[in-house]
């Protein structure tokens, strides 16, 4: 097949390079020239996805991956187009359809009759039949049941994105049972599966019977992390109160097989967990479970700045480090990271809030407008915000002069007894 994938960011790269690395020619279509530059030049435009600087070099040297900044031109050329816009939304969840608005137009001018479309960008329930399909039918001119249009979400983690593509079962859901169909068949051929016993139904593609199933289903896994960390949190903070350590009960909770209780941390962060369920509330505004639980995983950080001033006493005038600027370890990214409100709690109780981050240069941490700190400067009291491996071997005279330290990831090893410690959810050593 010709196969156009429109976006070429931290998960669009990546499924251009699967596709045609399964023996398919692909065409990476972006608005940004620079991103379009150095695929063509096999070169990775962003570090840390596994595996994809080697795979990049290998199917761009052989002429089956070639990037474009013109999206209609390289849909007209393909039977499936893989559209992976980011959709962002506001503080009141609202979605800003913007950017896919125009990536479905551009796509729209070069559709032809036979092609499938498939959005593999999150979504709010409805919003494939009723926003996009419309979109598409007006700017091809042709009819609705003149090519297919399906919703297959990604499902996959930043830094591994290979290999769940193989372990997850790819969800599709079309707009009509032909689209079904085709959506099926595409990437029963792009994709590869390893063998799953743990199923209810064989590993591979699954037909959700529409488009709005597949939506939902996206929306409905994450809310369930977010809820689920929401409850875990909120454990934590009791916990803490009456001299229990949270992550043995935690532990003894899912030694039986209907308790799957998620870790307590002090934020959540990354472009999935704390906006999908924000973007579910926006179909489903009476959701207070889900509501309530994204209050509770954003309060957290303030959460920790007062654990520590409670430990530590008054904040004025101390130079408190935050370890760790990225959202989740191993991954170069802040996107919706706890270190913004982290930093924005202590300066608001009068800190010198400093941020290290082992993956960042001074100038990067700068440019995210914060203040960058080197393991060996003297400092007073220190946050764990990001479970880097690097901090797991980290000791006191990394941190001269630190009389407190909170540690909201559970990360530091047992050097620390002499420093006062709180690890969120427990109580102080």
């Amino acid at each position: 097949m010709n196969i156009t994938v429109v976006a070429l960011g931290k998960i669009g790269l990546p499924l251009a390079v699967q596709f045609a690395a399964k023996g398919h020619r692909v065409f990476g279509a972006d608005v940004n020239a620079t991103t379009v530059e150095l695929v063509n030049a096999g070169t990775e435009p962003f570090p840390g996805e596994h595996d994809l600087d080697r795979l990049l070099k290998e199917v761009v040297a052989d002429g089956r991956l070639t990037a474009t900044t013109d999206t209609a031109a390289a849909v007209a050329q393909s039977d499936a187009v893989v559209i992976v816009v980011p959709l962002f939304v506001d503080a009141d969840g609202v979605p800003d359809f913007g950017w896919m608005d125009a990536a479905t137009r551009d796509v729209a001018k070069g559709l032809k009759p036979g092609t499938l479309v498939s959005y593999e960008t999150t979504l709010p329930v409805g919003t494939t039949r009723d926003r996009f399909w419309p979109m598409l039918v007006e700017g091809s001119g042709l009819a609705a049941e003149d090519f297919h249009l399906v919703f297959s979400p990604e499902r996959v983690f930043t830094g591994r994105v290979f290999a769940d593509l193989r372990r997850y079962p790819k969800l599709v859901g079309g707009v009509n049972p032909a689209s079904a169909a085709a959506g099926v068949a595409f990437y029963e051929q792009v994709l590869d599966f390893d063998e799953r016993t743990d199923l209810a139904r064989p590993n591979g593609v699954w037909d959700l019977g529409s488009a709005e199933a597949s939506e939902m289903a996206k929306l409905a896994e994450t809310t369930y992390r977010d809820v689920n960390i929401g409850l875990a949190n909120q454990f934590a903070a009791f916990a803490e109160g009456h001299g229990i350590d949270v992550y043995s009960v935690i532990e003894a909770c899912n030694s039986q097989p209907f308790s799957h209780i998620h870790r307590p941390g002090i934020a959540v962060g990354g472009h999935c967990i704390p906006i999908y369920p924000r973007m579910y509330l926006w179909n489903d505004p009476a959701a207070t479970v889900v509501r309530a639980a994204r209050e509770a995983n954003a309060a957290m950080p303030e959460h920790c700045v007062r654990l520590l001033a409670d430990t530590h006493g008054d904040l004025t005038g101390q130079t408190v480090v935050v370890l760790g600027a990225a959202y989740r370890g191993g991954v170069k990214e802040t996107a919706f990271s706890g270190v913004f409100p982290t930093v924005a709690a202590l300066t608001a109780r009068g800190a010198n809030a400093v941020v290290h981050d082992p993956m960042y240069t001074d100038d990067e941490l700068r440019a995210h407008g914060l203040t960058p700190y080197h393991l060996g400067q003297p400092a007073d009291a220190a946050i764990v915000h990001t479970d880097h491996a690097d901090y797991r071997d980290l000791a006191p005279a990394d941190l001269p002069g630190v009389q407190t330290v909170i540690d909201g990831r559970r990360i530091l090893n047992d050097t620390w007894d002499n420093i006062t410690t709180r690890v969120l959810g427990t109580a102080a050593n």
